[in-house]
């Protein structure tokens, strides 16, 4: 049997995990005693698939990859993107390219063996830290699994943040820790006339690349790599339980760290979405051609498909997204 979104527990009746918080939903998406390496991925069924093919409405395309370049001093220790070309010369005329990359530094996926639930050092459905850099580490968790069950592909629901709150007359910083609440994202679903739909992928647009569009190179690097603050969703209890009830597939922003940062146990998003459900983050993806797409066409809701890099064990990715109007 296909377990549907609509199947899930709400947050309060999830199964207890010995040894786990409550909300940790290890265990819910496993198969004839096999434990499970796609976490809420799995809610992309082919019946919601189906579903989403009806929000191509108007055959417009938009990427939604930011630059692989644009972040020129990462934070957090990551190195800059290197790209070099290797001329083909005398043998024949032309050039290979090779590329190295944090795949942290732009667009990515945040995979389910990036972050731990830090309070165990347990990844989704019990991954171990030593399983992934240990001396005898496999691949278990790895985004190949997405590509084994054909990418991630369904209906995403983008949430205008920044279009609501300059409706509202509220400024604020995006590199700033401005928090984005559970009340927020119900206010312009419903001011922009956009349904949650269980399944559903959720995008928010909290202006975070837009700013850094706009910011000269000291901000950036100000924003980027000294300060570590940043704009996002606010972890709360409230918060975690409306995630959770919404039985989204995965989460995305156009932010750094989907969640306003730095964030704090025990409402810390990451540990939750990534440890406790399996529950993927996209950052930094670019969502400004997309939300002057679903501002012209008066609606928020489109066809998406990522087709991430297809890499034995690995942890996160570009994800090499489309959003289908």
């Amino acid at each position: 049997m296909v377990l549907e979104a609509e199947d899930l527990p709400l947050y309060k009746d999830i199964p207890p995990v010995p040894g786990m918080p409550h909300g940790c939903a290890w265990g819910l998406f496993d198969k004839d005693g096999v434990k499970d390496e796609l976490g809420t991925l799995n809610l992309l069924t082919p019946k919601k698939v189906l579903r989403a093919k009806e929000e191509i409405q108007a055959g417009v395309s938009v990427s939604l990859n930011w630059p692989l370049e644009n972040i020129r001093n990462p934070g957090h220790n990551r190195n800059p993107i290197i790209h070099k070309f290797l001329d083909l010369k005398p043998a024949l005329v032309g050039h290979d390219d090779e590329i190295t990359i944090n795949t942290q530094t732009s667009s990515q996926w945040d995979g389910l063996r990036h972050w731990a639930f830090q309070e165990t050092q347990q990844y989704y459905n019990g991954l171990t830290h030593e399983e992934i850099s240990g001396p005898n580490p496999n691949s278990r968790n790895g985004i190949q699994e997405w590509l084994k069950r054909g990418g991630v592909t369904g209906r995403g629901i983008l949430i205008d943040y920044v279009a609501w709150a300059e409706h509202k007359g509220i400024k604020y910083r995006a590199d700033s820790k401005h928090k984005i609440t559970e009340k927020d994202l119900d206010e312009i679903a419903k001011w922009q006339g956009s349904e949650f739909l269980p399944g559903d992928i959720l995008f928010v647009r909290t202006g975070w690349i837009k700013w850094y569009n706009e910011a000269t190179d000291e901000e950036r690097v100000q924003g980027c790599k000294v300060n570590h603050n940043y704009i996002g969703v606010e972890g709360t209890a409230s918060s975690i339980e409306w995630l959770w009830n919404h039985h989204f597939a995965a989460l995305v922003g156009d932010n750094m760290a989907f969640e306003a940062w730095p964030a704090e146990m025990p409402y810390r998003i990451h540990d939750t979405a990534l440890g406790l459900w399996g529950t993927p983050l996209g950052e930094l993806w670019d969502l400004e051609a997309l939300a002057a797409e679903c501002k012209k066409q008066k609606r928020w809701t489109f066809f998406v498909t990522s087709a991430p890099l297809n890499i034995e064990g690995g942890v996160a990715s570009p994800p090499n997204a489309l959003a289908v109007l």
